[in-house]
């Protein structure tokens, strides 16, 4: 199974479009955001993904209300712990909110830094896709994860 992930869309129309045809395309069969959607108009483009998604506040959603209405209850407080094709994952915004210690995930996807990285740490896969938005480093990534392998790809959009 591939997830799409994205994170930091800051209200970013045109980026969103295009994570979502790349995700389309792609055929992912779930997405994650890893919050700072940020106002509740950005939510109706999520919802022209070929797939279910679920997401997490961060730190720059202010209109919090909104943003779960209008997601119809896909936008969540995180950490949020869920299990896709019998992997424990848990997605939250910042990452320092987890003891990454005791946590019981294979897999923690997390946003904030607005920097894609990939680490491994107390046997878990951690991954932080980027800025969908660019609006901080000029560059606009996403990720595509294989929960079968764990394998990852960080992608410019």
């Amino acid at each position: 199974m591939k997830i799409g992930i994205l994170s930091d869309s800051h209200d970013n129309i045109p980026k969103i479009e295009k994570a979502v045809r790349f995700f389309n395309r792609n055929k992912v069969s779930f997405v994650l955001h890893a919050g700072d959607f940020v106002a509740p108009f950005t939510i109706p483009k999520l919802k022209n993904l070929n797939c279910d998604w679920l997401g997490v506040f961060g730190n720059n959603d202010g209109e919090k209300d909104g943003l779960a209405r209008i997601s119809e209850g896909k936008i969540k407080e995180g950490p949020l712990r869920l299990s896709l094709d019998n992997k424990k994952i848990v997605l939250v915004h910042d990452i320092n909110k987890l003891n990454l210690k005791i946590e019981e995930a294979e897999l923690i996807i997390f946003g904030h830094t607005h920097k894609s990285q990939t680490s491994k740490q107390d046997g878990k896969f951690l991954i932080n896709p980027g800025e969908c938005g660019g609006w901080l480093t000029g560059k606009s990534t996403i990720a595509i994860v294989d929960l079968v392998s764990l394998s990852n790809q960080i992608l410019k959009i």
